[in-house]
C-alpha cells in the first residue's frame, strides 16, 4: 500500500504583511476562521487521506510559534506526525521544499501533498490523489475556473482535453485561461530533479582558486531561492509531466491575502462545515448551524451546550459560537458570524457577518455588521462597527470591511465604518472610511 505525505508552506512575518492589522498579533495561519486556525483546516481535510502518516509545516517563523499548535493537532491526531521545519532564510515558495527535501523525502512517501496557507477550500484531497495516480504524471495541480476578468490575478492554465497541462504563466498581462492554479499540488518524489535542474540553472560557475588553490563557484544571485510555480512548474508545462485537477461545481476555493478576505472565507467554512464535520471533532464542542437544514426558517432559537450558561438568544445560521462565550437572550447573533472564547455580548446586541475574537466585550445595543472585531476589544453602547460586504476573490478595493485590531475601545455611541484600526487605538469619535494608526 502507497504511502503519503504533506506539506502546508506557511510563508513567515516579511509576507502576509497585507493581513495586518491582524496579523501583528498572531501570525495569519493561525489566525482563526470558522473557530479553527486557517491551517487547521487544511490539517483537518488532510487527515481523511488514510494514506497520509506525516504532515510537515514549512516556513520562516520562529519555531515556538508553531508549537501549541503543534501539540494540539498531535493530541488530535494521535496516528499522523507533525512537525515544523524552519528554514535558515526565506527560501521562496519551493526553496523550502527543495532545502528539506531530504526530510520529505525520509521513508520513501509514494507521493507528497503540497498546500499553500493562504487559501480556503473545501479540500477534496482523497479524489485529488486518485486522479494523480490514474494520470501517472510527476505533478498535478488542483485547478478551479474563475471569472475572465480576474484570471490574470493568478497563475493560468491551459489543459488538453486529457488534463495535460501545455501552457503555465504566473499572473499574465493578458488574457490566457479562466482555469487558475489553487496553490494546492500533489509530486511524484522525481519532482526534486526538476528543482535540482532549476537551483543548477541558477549557478554559474568560474574557474577560480583561492590562495590554496581549491576551485571555488561564484552563485548569480540566491540559487537556493526556488519559486515553485515560475521556476519549476511553467517549464514542465508541455512535458507531458504536468496534469490539472479542476474542482467540481459543489467545491469552493478562495485566496485569504488581505484580512478582510477571512470574512467570506469564515462564511464559506460555516456552510461546508455541518454538511461535513470535521474528523475526530463533535458538534458538542462547539455551535456550528447550517443554513441548508433550516432554508424555510428565517431565525431559530439556539441554546449553547454549556450547563452554566443556559442563555437562549436569536440565531441565523450558519454561526460557530465558542461554548465559553456569554450572549444575553435578546441578542441577534447571524447569519456568518464566528463568536470566540470568552465573549461577552449583552443585551440588544446584533452581530451579522462578522468574526468576534477571543476576549471582546460588546455593551448593549450595538451592532456590528461585515467586520472583524480584535482580540480583547471593547465596543460601547449604542456602537456600531459596520463595513462592507467582501466577496470571495473581490478585486474591487472600493468597498472595504471594518477591520479592528487587539485590544481596540470603541466609546459608546460611535460609529465606525470601512476603517482599519491597528492595535491599542481608543476611538471617542465616529470614523468613515480611514485607516486609525
Amino acid at each position: 500500500m502507497s504511502w503519503t505525505k504533506a506539506i502546508i508552506l506557511v510563508g513567515g512575518p516579511s509576507v502576509g504583511t497585507r493581513f495586518r492589522p491582524l496579523s501583528l498579533s498572531l501570525p495569519k495561519p493561525l489566525f482563526p476562521i470558522a473557530g479553527e486556525p486557517i491551517i487547521r483546516h487544511h490539517i483537518d481535510a488532510l487527515v481523511k487521506v488514510d494514506s497520509i502518516r506525516e504532515i510537515l509545516l514549512v516556513g520562516f517563523f520562529e519555531n515556538e510559534i508553531f508549537n501549541r499548535f503543534l501539540t494540539e493537532v498531535q493530541l488530535s491526531y494521535p496516528h499522523v506526525t507533525f512537525r515544523y521545519l524552519r528554514e535558515y532564510q526565506s527560501l521562496g515558495t519551493g526553496g523550502g521544499l527543495y532545502h528539506f527535501r531530504d526530510e520529505i523525502l525520509s521513508g520513501n512517501p509514494d507521493y507528497f501533498f503540497v498546500v499553500h496557507a493562504d487559501i480556503a477550500c473545501s479540500f477534496p484531497f482523497n479524489e485529488f490523489l486518485q486522479y494523480h495516480k490514474s494520470h501517472k504524471g510527476s505533478a498535478t495541480i488542483m485547478g478551479t475556473k474563475v471569472n475572465k476578468e480576474d484570471a490574470n490575478r493568478y497563475g493560468c492554465l491551459v489543459s488538453s482535453e486529457t488534463g495535460v497541462v501545455t501552457h503555465y504563466v504566473e499572473k499574465p498581462q493578458s488574457f490566457v485561461s479562466d482555469l487558475i492554479s489553487c496553490g494546492v499540488y500533489l509530486f511524484d518524489p522525481c519532482i526534486f530533479e526538476e528543482m535540482r535542474k532549476s537551483v543548477l540553472d541558477r549557478r554559474s560557475i568560474r574557474d577560480e582558486e583561492d590562495e590554496y588553490g581549491n576551485v571555488i563557484y561564484k552563485l548569480s544571485g540566491n540559487a537556493d531561492v526556488v519559486r515553485l510555480e515560475q521556476d519549476i512548474l511553467r517549464p514542465m508545462a508541455s512535458t507531458g509531466k504536468l496534469f490539472v485537477y479542476t474542482l467540481k461545481e459543489n467545491d469552493f476555493w478562495m485566496q485569504i491575502k488581505t484580512a478582510e478576505q477571512a470574512l467570506p472565507a469564515n462564511n464559506l467554512y460555516l456552510h461546508h462545515l455541518h454538511k461535513q464535520p470535521k474528523p475526530g471533532h463533535t458538534r458538542s464542542s462547539s455551535c456550528v448551524v447550517d443554513a441548508s437544514q433550516n432554508s424555510n426558517i428565517p431565525s431559530v432559537n439556539y441554546q449553547i451546550n454549556t450547563p452554566s450558561r443556559n442563555q437562549n438568544f436569536e440565531l441565523v445560521p450558519p454561526v460557530y459560537i465558542h461554548p465559553t462565550a456569554l450572549i444575553h437572550p435578546t441578542a441577534k447573533i447571524g447569519p456568518n458570524v464566528s463568536v470566540g472564547p470568552r465573549v461577552i455580548i449583552e443585551r440588544g446586541v446584533r452581530i451579522k457577518n462578522a468574526i468576534i475574537l477571543d476576549g471582546t466585550e460588546i455593551k448593549n445595543d450595538s451592532l456590528v455588521m461585515n467586520s472583524i472585531v480584535g482580540w480583547d476589544s471593547k465596543l460601547g453602547s449604542w456602537s456600531r462597527v459596520q463595513g462592507e460586504p467582501v466577496m470571495p476573490n473581490q478585486a474591487d478595493k472600493s468597498k472595504n470591511a471594518s477591520i479592528l485590531g487587539k485590544e481596540c475601545k470603541v466609546a459608546d455611541e460611535i460609529v465606525i465604518r470601512s476603517c482599519l484600526v491597528l492595535p491599542h487605538k481608543e476611538l471617542k469619535s465616529s470614523v468613515h472610511d480611514e485607516v486609525v494608526m
